[in-house]
């Protein structure tokens, strides 16, 4: 025997610490032991060429050998290996990395989980087995093979081996309890969880089983888009093709390296939590990187490797680091210049994906000012601005077998078009300066989107799930513009503004708009809703609503925010604007139909009746355009309406 000792590590409660705190993530110890095992390969590499050994270092391997009988694990490598003195320094002082700090940090806590990954190394493996043993044989000319062995207590024994083969291996025996990782099923899926990208092939049962390549390390030039997509699917298999990638990779400040992909967004999406991979050095750490990416990019998918961010230190240390501050600014630039970059090359794509990117982007505008300083010029609106002349396609000469490839396809006029805040103002200065028209959905606000198409007026759709908050962003970065829901009013442009003056009934002395309003105002008969007669301007006055409801902004938002401070949904507002447009036909009949009211011998009349409930059913009309009705509302929209047609069925039957 060469030695008999006592584990140098000042205390001697290190054993039931580790075994207790990191019981939670006690799997971990394979990932320890297989990167420790690929390091010893790395070493041989380097002192190979720096001339130190001269012998053949053969092809780098891992071998994993499991005995489901006997409960025992081993990992073996045929790498650098350890001498006897190598051995106490690096094993018997348990030297991980901030081992005083963690002891005093965790003694007498044992309850509480440990959220460093590394550092623990080798001693780790006292987590799964009652005894540990090393048997090593180091490169250096002549030297002895040890053998060194422990069962979980501070004692150690340190003896000569009879091993011939370069590297080490070491042997777990298995706990009673931990006989899962005498299962070859289980080995598999650890090695593929956590040591899948290592660059050293990794042995069972004579199979590699892990794919060593990892992507993230490559050049990008080196790697074709089928390369991309094929990494990503591997990673999140069954989902949609991504939209787009970004491929990082530097080297100062710090080591970085990574493939982040922008996903197609479901609607079930929790955006605050992270799918991004954490690597260190091709090692799997955690599907969480929420302290290192920002907050706006967590739905985005993909690798993050680095050795400089700091792993042994609790989160609320790692949130605070100034290395992962900048590690994250510089995840946010690289995202905005890629997509800068799309948006200059290939403007249809970032177009066609822009209804998932834009989310990104936005939200990252509203939550980072160098962010937003990157792709304020690249954020997009559909507009319905009509598609310009189709371009004709341009073909340039390929430097394959001389064909001829497409590089600007012709625009499609009935495709979506999309303009930015500063190209729909540059355009529309003239008819309407400073003033955006938006709309927030599509199918209740179409009636409104149609008026302002038919007298020319550009409107933007401002309907994602974001644009609600986004909308206020713009209007302080533009203070000068103002930014219209095309619900809010009617513009002036939309409205007969040179109309004769309209002439007093000497009966009534009333105009007719103040009969129409009158009529309207009675029929309805709620106050908390005002009336508004106006002509709107159309050369075909029957394709014109006959009424509609108006929410001013000021009001409508005031609303909003009350709603979403008291966490309620949003409730149609008593107080709004009914405006009746006077040039309808309808109108100008249910004005004739009120004139010639006629009452009965019993009192009744009919004619004004038919009238009050044609002025109730056009108010429900408006009302649909804005808000869908509860039940109560339904069923009596449903018993006016037969009421109208049964009133309307029977002058025609009599007449």
């Amino acid at each position: 025997m060469l030695e008999q000792g006592t584990i140098s590590i000042h205390t001697e409660n290190i054993f039931p610490i580790i075994k207790k705190s990191l019981y939670s993530d006690h799997e971990i110890f394979l990932r320890e032991l297989v990167s420790n095992a690929v390091d010893a390969t790395e070493k041989l590499k380097m002192v190979s060429r720096a001339g130190e050994y001269s012998g053949d270092a053969g092809e780098p391997e891992i071998v994993i050998a499991v005995d489901k009988e006997q409960k025992t694990l081993s990992i073996t490598d045929n790498g650098i290996g350890m001498t006897a003195e190598e051995v106490k320094k690096y094993i018997n002082q348990v030297a991980f990395s901030s081992a005083e700090e963690f002891i005093q940090k965790y003694a007498g806590k044992s309850d509480q989980p440990i959220i460093g990954h590394f550092g623990l190394g080798f001693y780790s493996s006292f987590m799964v087995a009652q005894k540990v043993e090393i048997d090593t044989l180091s490169y250096q000319e002549g030297a002895q093979a040890v053998h060194w062995s422990c069962d979980g207590s501070p004692e150690f024994r340190l003896e000569d081996s009879s091993r011939t083969q370069r590297g080490t291996t070491i042997t777990l025996s298995l706990q009673e309890e931990e006989g899962e990782y005498s299962e070859t099923a289980r080995i598999r899926q650890l090695v593929k969880t956590y040591c899948d990208f290592l660059p050293v092939p990794i042995k069972l049962d004579g199979e590699v089983i892990n794919r060593q390549k990892a992507p993230w390390r490559d050049s990008p030039s080196s790697l074709t888009k089928e390369d991309y997509l094929e990494f990503y699917r591997y990673l999140y298999p069954f989902q949609e093709e991504p939209l787009l990638w970004v491929h990082l990779n530097t080297d100062y400040p710090f080591l970085l390296n990574g493939i982040l992909y922008f996903p197609k967004l479901v609607p079930d999406v929790d955006v605050t939590k992270g799918q991004i991979k954490l690597f260190c050095n091709q090692v799997f750490v955690s599907d969480h990187c929420e302290e290192i990416i920002p907050q706006f990019l967590l739905p985005m998918r993909g690798v993050i490797d680095s050795v400089d961010i700091p792993l042994n230190v609790s989160r609320s240390a790692l949130q605070s680091d100034r290395t992962v501050k900048k590690i994250a600014d510089y995840i946010a630039r690289k995202v905005g210049d890629r997509l800068k970059e799309q948006y200059r090359d290939n403007r249809a794509e970032y177009i066609k994906s822009w209804q998932d990117i834009g989310t990104f982007a936005k939200f990252g505008a509203l939550n980072d000012d160098k962010f937003k300083k990157q792709v304020e010029d690249i954020l997009i609106y559909r507009t319905t601005k009509a598609a310009a002349e189709p371009t004709p396609s341009v073909e340039v000469q390929s430097s394959e077998n001389d064909a001829w490839q497409e590089v600007n396809p012709p625009s499609d006029a009935n495709s979506p078009q999309y303009t930015t805040i500063k190209e729909y103002l540059e355009r529309n200065k003239e008819r309407h300066e400073n003033r955006v028209f938006y709309c927030t959905n599509e199918a209740t606000q179409a009636t409104y989107i149609e008026l302002h198409k038919s007298q020319g007026l550009e409107v933007l759709f401002m309907d994602s799930f974001i644009d609600t908050h986004f909308i206020s962003f713009l209007e302080q970065e533009y203070s000068s513009v103002k930014f219209s829901r095309v619900d809010s009013d009617l513009d002036e442009s939309l409205l007969e503004q040179d109309k004769p003056a309209e002439i007093v009934d000497p009966k009534t002395n009333k105009t007719r708009s103040e009969v129409i309003k009158e009529i309207f105002e009675q029929a309805i008969n709620k106050p908390k809703i005002t009336i508004r007669t106006e002509a709107i301007k159309s050369d075909n006055p029957q394709g014109t609503p006959p009424a509609i409801v108006l929410l001013p902004e000021f009001m409508r938002r005031m609303r909003d925010m009350s709603a979403m401070m008291q966490q309620q949904t949003p409730q149609f507002p008593e107080e709004h604007i009914l405006l009746v447009n006077t040039t309808h036909p309808l109108i100008q009949n249910l004005v004739n139909l009120n004139a010639g009211a006629i009452a009965t011998s019993d009192g009744s009349a009919p004619t004004a009746e038919l009238a009050n409930l044609i002025c109730n059913h056009v108010y429900d009309l408006a009302l649909m355009a804005q808000k869908g009705f509860d039940a109560e509302g339904m069923n009596a929209f449903v018993e006016r309406s037969n009421q109208v047609l049964t009133r309307l069925t029977e002058r025609a039957a009599s007449s």
